[in-house]
């Protein structure tokens, strides 16, 4: 199994984690949301290799090749916010989704920057248009939406792990409230924030994660060993604020398991959207990602293509993977040719510098 590059610096990490969410974004923007996947075939042909146009009538129309959907949007605007302030600022970054988002939506699914605006946003944008204040406009949207901004969060914070699940936590509550979503969310919160330490994804980290629920530093109850043992003493109260079991932490080092199994194939790669699911839901995207980042480690390009050629939901499936896969391999395992096609690249280059510095 590929172990982590202990060569390369936290800081190419978390900066090659971002543009790779960056790039896995806007590499999904032609074929996006094809649940036909014959369909999908017969409009980009048998392999997406680089940017792609809309089709006409699709999601998305009338963007150029290259360019980013509202999640990277979104995701540019939450890294901004921690940009300029140094570190997570909620008020901050409800500020920035209330002047820079929501002024451009009319509350229906294909209006807004990027062609398309996800139900959870759409559901906060209604109740923050019916005065309803931030803290009170989540909704039960079971997609990956907070996971795709704050994962900007997750590498900000990556070296403190209890600051990393209190803001990425919070951050997600603005616009998700189902505990399994925030639970699920912050499980990959935490994974990609290991990477940038340079962590290896493989069957030891879910231990490694587990080790961190005892301490404390990691909101989660469970009442087994570290080891998932037989439990030796009395089970502790569930406590306000922590979920409810730490399963999410333990899928990714079975999914890793499976990838180097030789018992266990998916071949091609691309067809993880079969096996884990096309749909946007958390417990589609998040094993599919796993699985992707496991059998590619830092390879970003074979990750995020294969994400992207999977079909259906394939704009998210490539951004987790490509925040992974970039985060194992750093910025220098970012194919050039990513880099230079992607519409305002330069300022997602500065950007996630910026960041990769102030988390030094």
């Amino acid at each position: 199994m590929s172990q982590a590059r202990s060569h390369v610096s936290r800081k190419s990490r978390i900066h090659g984690a971002l543009m790779g969410a960056f790039i896995g974004d806007a590499l999904a923007l032609g074929p996006h949301w094809y649940y036909d996947l014959d369909a999908l075939r017969r409009d980009y042909g048998d392999w997406v290799g680089d940017y792609t146009a809309p089709k006409p009538g699709r999601y998305h129309e009338g963007l150029p090749a290259g360019a980013s959907s509202q999640a990277g949007f979104i995701l540019a605007l939450t890294l901004r916010s921690l940009v300029s302030c140094g570190g997570y600022d909620e008020a901050d970054f409800c500020d920035r989704m209330d002047r820079e988002l929501f002024p451009l939506l009319d509350g229906t699914p294909m209006a807004g920057p990027g062609g398309y605006t996800s139900q959870s946003i759409r559901e906060a944008w209604r109740k923050r248009r019916a005065g309803l204040p931030w803290g009170q406009v989540a909704g039960l949207a079971d997609n990956t939406e907070a996971a795709e901004r704050v994962l900007t969060i997750a590498l900000r914070y990556a070296g403190e792990p209890a600051q990393l699940a209190q803001h990425v936590s919070s951050n997600v509550a603005l616009t998700q409230r189902d505990p399994t979503v925030g639970a699920m969310t912050l499980a990959f919160a935490v994974v990609l924030g290991q990477l940038a330490n340079g962590v290896a994804l493989d069957a030891d980290l879910s231990g490694r994660l587990m080790s961190l629920v005892k301490s404390g530093e990691l909101p989660f109850h469970t009442v087994t060993s570290g080891e998932l043992d037989v439990p030796k003493d009395a089970e502790a109260p569930l406590q306000a604020g922590q979920f409810a079991s730490p399963d999410a932490l333990l899928t990714v080092s079975s999914i890793a398991k499976a990838a180097h199994d030789p018992a266990v194939a998916i071949e091609p790669a691309s067809k993880v959207g079969l096996v884990y699911g096309l749909p946007c839901a958390v417990y589609h995207q998040f094993p599919a990602a796993y699985y992707l980042a496991a059998r590619f480690q830092g390879d970003v390009e074979q990750g995020v293509l294969n994400a992207v050629n999977a079909g259906g939901q394939n704009q998210a499936r490539a951004m987790l993977t490509g925040a992974l896969c970039g985060a194992i391999g750093g910025i220098e395992a970012i194919p050039g040719r990513f880099i230079a096609g992607l519409e305002k690249g330069a300022e997602y280059l500065a950007l996630a510098e910026a960041l990769a510095l102030q988390s030094d």
